[in-house]
């Protein structure tokens, strides 16, 4: 078990400590679940009544906060943010491979870098390109001529198709598919022709991506994701997407062909985006919101109705099917009180 005293702990995340720094943190953990030896945080006032029964050996918060609390305390600016700091500081999870396994299908053509791990039953094909550090898990399987860079970590069953490009400090979660036909067709008298999918899939460094997102490759140009991009598990991203930088991806969100997102943007989950339109920097769409035309300007931006008891939704819904006669009437009775006061 991993354990650091929590004046180590101050130094190393800048932190004003007050209270006993010899204390030892073993874990981190929600306000109300904390024991000794474990640290929580405070981020939102609305949860400050839940310090007087904190159980934890210490609690990371605002200035603001210091008063309601006395016991021993980080102080920061956002302990949101010094929270997860702590996680990857106390984070014991395994790394998906240790070395290369006997098992391992490695080309000989494929260049691998030092201090490589290939788990078990994983298939690497000719000509790709491993670097340095790199951790692909077991039954990976890795196409002709991928480059996969410095540090970037593969968990089990993740498919990479041939040519794609990934930075340096990746991680992909299980179940990942990246570089997969775009859905591209033609139709001959209701007979489907595939088009042939000539383009790749790259992607920037520090990107996240979730378990058993698709990510197509591109159908003449490539599909883009930048750097500092992070995705949730099941999303479906399409052919010739592109994603700007420091951009965020939350769960079930599908994206259409040939769409192009800005930088510092948030899709909030299970979001639909249409094919073909452009969403500037600095847009938050919110949960469940479909988005069919460009976003022009900053913002946040919503769609959709919120859940509602059957009953009521019912009558919501009869009254959006009957909106078109309504507008009718309304503008014919507008029309008759205009007339009126002639």
């Amino acid at each position: 078990m991993l354990s650091i005293r929590l004046a180590d702990l101050a130094q190393q995340l800048d932190a004003e400590l007050y209270g006993d720094g010899d204390i030892n943190i073993s874990g981190i953990a929600s306000m109300r679940s904390a024991r000794k030896g474990q640290i929580t945080f405070l981020s939102d006032r609305k949860y400050r009544k839940n310090l007087v029964d904190c159980q934890a050996s210490a609690v990371v918060l605002t200035p603001s906060d210091r008063e309601f609390y006395h016991g021993s305390v980080l102080v920061v600016s956002n302990p949101y943010l010094i929270y997860a700091r702590i996680a990857q500081l106390l984070d014991t999870t395994p790394e998906p491979a240790t070395d290369i396994s006997p098992s391992a299908v490695i080309n000989a053509t494929a260049c691998v870098g030092k201090n490589v791990a290939i788990g078990a039953n994983t298939v690497i094909e000719s000509d790709v390109v491993l670097g340095d550090h790199v951790v692909i898990g077991a039954g990976c399987f890795i196409g002709k001529n991928a480059h996969i860079g410095d540090g970037s970590r593969l968990w089990a069953n993740v498919s990479i198709y041939h040519e794609v490009e990934i930075g340096c400090n990746c991680l992909i979660q299980s179940g990942a598919v990246i570089g997969s036909d775009g859905f591209g067709y033609a139709n001959a008298r209701g007979h489907w022709v595939k088009i042939p999918q000539l383009g790749t899939v790259i992607i920037g460094n520090d990107v996240e991506i979730g378990a058993c997102t698709t990510i197509d490759r591109g159908s003449l140009d490539d599909t883009q994701i930048g750097n500092d991009v992070v995705i949730d598990n099941q999303c479906q991203i399409a052919h010739n997407v592109v994603i700007g930088n420091n951009t965020a991806v939350a769960g079930g969100v599908i994206m259409a062909g040939s769409l192009k997102i800005g930088r510092y943007c948030m899709i909030g989950g299970a979001s639909v985006i249409n094919g073909h339109i452009e969403i500037c920097d600095k847009v938050i769409v919110t949960g469940m919101g479909m988005v069919m035309r460009s976003i022009t300007e900053p913002g946040v931006y919503s769609s959709g109705i919120p859940v509602q008891p059957n009953k009521i939704w019912r009558k919501t819904a009869a009254l959006v099917m009957n909106i078109d006669n309504i507008r009718t009437r309304l503008k014919k009775l507008e029309f008759e009180v205009t007339n009126l006061k002639k």
